[in-house]
């Protein structure tokens, strides 16, 4: 990775406060975004800013134990760079590009700058195509965009790294395309979880992993997410496939950011973020895009702090999506997996020039039948379902079962809830909401609808059906909301 074409250009470090470190240059000034190692390569730099004609301001990517005043620094003559090529694949690797899997280090790879910029204007596809995930409820009314960034919004434990597991297999086994997964501030126990579900699922020959675990320091959580998407471009651009870029989770880049610019004295934004928040996130998001060459579709984690929608990091990170995913705690309390609150999520790609007249439409009726439902519950809960006209009563009846419908046992959590795991086509789905809402099932009880994939499926005997929880029985499903995050 170092630049040994030139003579070491040396530094004497300045000070060091925490993570940051001012460093004195004599011969010549570092670059921007340039990669600088002290103690023998064990402590990394990335200059952040110049201060003078002589001296630098880094953020250290590793913890700084040992620096002192006076110690020397090199400059690497460029900046973090990450590994690409076949060999990447199956492997786990840290920031730097360190495979973290206990194997020997990649062969076959280059070695490419984590700073890009964004695919030109001109490369890029004007033709819109929907993203099949086989999740019944994602596929019916939150349609994703190929090429496309999709949010999974919500608080803690409502079930989105479950979500974008299921999502990673779904998409392998049925896409064939290749599947980055990018941690950022995540519990280590959950990579190691996913690596073993991945390899066990056996679809972990076409993924890459990489990850910015919680206890790094900031500046290396901030830099993981550019080292992912390099490895995302290279196979958009020099292999010609589609990825999928899985981040989970994208608030924690916000903060690691927020983190770094109150390190390096910047004065605070709204709410305390970094004045510098939208540029930062714009450049790692423009950088995911469909071009000639191929695809890279994009699912973001997105935790909303205390569940406050209006939060500046959830509102940035908004005006980025094609599709966002609410995940809500009411609906996880009550059983309903996955707990997408259907009438708060959205999809520009629910259009009826991009999915067509019918499923538009359909789409367009469960979304007012549940509207309808949601208006009632509070005459429900005072007066009694027996109060309601009839034709109201059937409007529940329908949204109720429609409810049940969406969900779906996931192949992530078979261990968890003893329930196979389901993948259903759209076709499938369209046609089970069509026929709930013409009543073809209103004779049948709400739980014949609960955890099943195809429609039919609610026609075998009632004793093959899996039992529907009673609401807000959270002790019940703890295995499944214990393991979300």
């Amino acid at each position: 990775m170092e630049n040994k074409t030139n003579p070491a250009n040396l530094g004497a470090v300045v000070s060091v406060r925490g993570s940051v470190v001012d460093i004195r240059f004599d011969a010549h000034l570092p670059p921007i975004y340039s990669l600088l190692h002290a103690k023998d390569g064990k402590i990394a730099i990335e200059v952040l800013a110049q201060l003078d004609a002589h001296s630098v301001r880094g953020i250290a990517l590793t913890p700084t134990e040992g620096l002192v005043r006076g110690s020397a620094v090199e400059d690497t003559g460029g900046p973090l760079k990450a590994p690409v090529g076949k060999g990447i694949l199956s492997r786990m690797f840290d920031v730097f590009g360190n495979a973290i899997d206990r194997q020997a280090a990649p062969a076959d790879v280059q070695w490419r700058s984590v700073h890009q910029d964004p695919p030109a204007l001109e490369r890029r596809s004007t033709k819109s195509e929907i993203f099949e995930t086989g999740i019944k409820a994602i596929d019916v009314l939150v349609p994703l965009e190929r090429g496309g960034k999709s949010g999974l919004f919500g608080g803690a434990g409502v079930g989105k790294t479950v979500l974008l597991t299921e999502m990673i297999h779904n998409m392998i086994e049925h896409q064939k395309g290749v599947s980055v997964f990018c941690g950022i501030g995540e519990r280590c126990r959950e990579g190691e979880e996913l690596y073993s579900g991945m390899q066990a699922a056996g679809v972990l020959p076409n993924m890459v992993m990489v990850y910015g675990q919680m206890n790094e320091p900031p500046g290396s959580r901030f830099r993981v997410g550019l080292t992912a998407l390099t490895m995302c471009e290279y196979f958009r651009d020099d292999e010609h496939r589609d990825v999928l870029l899985l981040i989970d989770n994208i608030f924690r880049f916000i903060q690691a950011g927020m983190e770094v610019s109150g390190l390096m004295g910047q004065m605070p934004s709204r709410l305390g973020y970094q004045p510098t928040m939208g540029t930062e996130l714009s450049g790692l998001e423009e950088r995911i895009a469909n071009t000639d060459t191929g695809a890279i579709t994009s699912i973001q984690a997105v935790y909303v702090p205390a569940d406050d929608l209006t939060d500046p990091a959830a509102v940035h990170t908004f005006s980025h999506l094609s599709t966002s995913i609410v995940l809500s705690r009411k609906r996880a309390s009550e059983g309903l997996y996955p707990a997408i609150d259907l009438l708060q999520s959205n999809s520009k790609m629910a259009t009826p020039g991009i999915v067509g007249d019918h499923h538009y439409l359909l789409a367009q009726e469960i979304r007012r039948t549940l509207a309808q439902y949601e208006d009632l519950k509070d005459i429900i809960a005072m007066l009694g379902l027996e109060q309601l006209a009839p034709e109201d009563r059937k409007v529940v009846a329908r949204a109720r079962r429609l409810e049940r419908f969406l969900t779906q046992p996931f192949f992530a959590t078979e261990q968890f809830s003893g329930i196979k795991g389901k993948l259903v086509s759209l076709k499938d789905s369209l046609d089970g909401c069509e026929r709930i809402l013409h009543d073809e099932f209103k004779d049948y009880p709400e739980s014949a609808l609960y955890m099943i994939g195809a429609i039919d499926e609610a026609k075998k005997p009632a004793a093959k059906q899996q039992p529907e929880p009673k609401p807000k029985s959270e002790v019940e499903h703890a295995p499944t909301g214990a393991h979300a995050s």
